[in-house]
């Protein structure tokens, strides 16, 4: 395999960080200031991960494409290679802000790169950190996607059966969502079969809150295996809960939230909406807020980030919902 010189500015002070492109078919892999391509299957990654631990590598960044990055992701961090899986927005919003214009596959391997020499000395480095997923929630992560991919393929049948006139356009919706009906009940149990096998305990205690559902537990267990080893600040921080500043010298903004895991922020906000109504502690936390003048929106993201806190310390202490504990000290966590 080929490497030669590209770009970059080499800091000898510091450990070599490295940036992969994904595709289907190869990895396009900017390592320092070398390039090279290789196969994108175990071959190609046992390649990299010589090279990676050959060269000290200290972060690999790369973005997340839809699933083929997971067999690469898997096998760098069961070689003990730190990996950052970040969203394709965030590395092109930071190509702009680099200047970085041309897109390619090997422009994008020089820009995650750069990215990731950013990440490894940034403050917050261990939030952008991809978590170790054990072999169990790997497979009920899998789980979940295909569960989800699912969903989405019924909505957009149903959305088809709303416009279709042709009986025969009709009849064959009809049966495609009978299908996907049938497939959606068989992965579900499915996946309540594996929850029960391997994650029993922590979905008791997470079921014994009221507003948090089913597809809430399986999305905290899947994807955020930090929930109950994190303090409430950087589990906050995490998920995109925490406020954060934007000021400007004398200029104080108002506080906001971004950043970190969508998918799990999405299902702590429906879970938040619906313990605002049915669950004590979170419903006069809400109304605290509102009486005190608090936005709405800003009162619900409290919510969110006390609800999420709750959980986390729960499984901190491996202890169930205690209602007199939360609905009279409903401040602290």
């Amino acid at each position: 395999m080929n490497m030669h010189p590209q770009g970059g500015v080499a800091n000898r002070d510091q450990r070599p960080n490295a940036g992969v492109d994904v595709c289907k078919q190869h990895l396009d892999v900017c390592l320092g200031m070398t390039e090279q391509r290789v196969v994108n299957d175990a071959s190609g990654w046992d390649e990299l991960i010589a090279k990676f631990k050959d060269a000290n590598v200290d972060l690999v960044v790369l973005e997340a494409t839809g699933g083929y990055e997971r067999g690469l992701v898997c096998a760098l961090q069961g070689a003990g290679i730190t990996v950052a899986r970040v969203n394709p927005r965030q590395a092109r919003d930071f190509a702009k802000s680099m200047g970085v214009l041309a897109k390619t596959d090997q422009v994008d391997a020089r820009t995650l790169r750069d990215f990731a020499d950013v990440l490894s000395r940034h403050k917050d480095r261990a939030k952008y950190i991809t978590p170790m997923l054990d072999e169990h929630r790997q497979q009920l992560a899998e789980l979940m996607t295909r569960r989800r991919q699912l969903v989405d393929m019924r909505v957009a049948e149903g959305n088809h059966l709303e416009h279709a006139t042709a009986k025969q356009s009709v009849r064959s919706i009809k049966s495609v969502l009978k299908t996907l009906d049938k497939q959606l009940e068989a992965i579900d149990r499915e996946v309540d079969d594996y929850m029960d096998r391997h994650f029993k305990d922590q979905r008791a205690l997470l079921n014994s809150v009221k507003g948090v559902g089913p597809v809430t537990i399986l999305t905290l267990t899947a994807a955020l295996p930090e929930l109950g080893s994190l303090g409430r600040r950087q589990i906050s921080k995490l998920v995109g809960v925490a406020p954060l500043a934007d000021d400007s010298g004398p200029r104080k903004g108002k506080r906001r939230i971004w950043g970190g895991r969508a998918n799990v922020r999405a299902v702590v906000y429906m879970a938040a909406l619906v313990a605002i109504q049915h669950n004590p502690a979170i419903k006069v936390f809400h109304s605290r807020l509102i009486a005190a003048g608090k936005p709405k929106k800003v009162a619900i993201v409290a919510c969110m980030r006390k609800l999420l806190t709750i959980l986390n310390a729960m499984l901190r202490d491996q202890a169930s919902w205690n209602a007199t504990k939360h609905v009279h000290n409903p401040i602290s966590a």
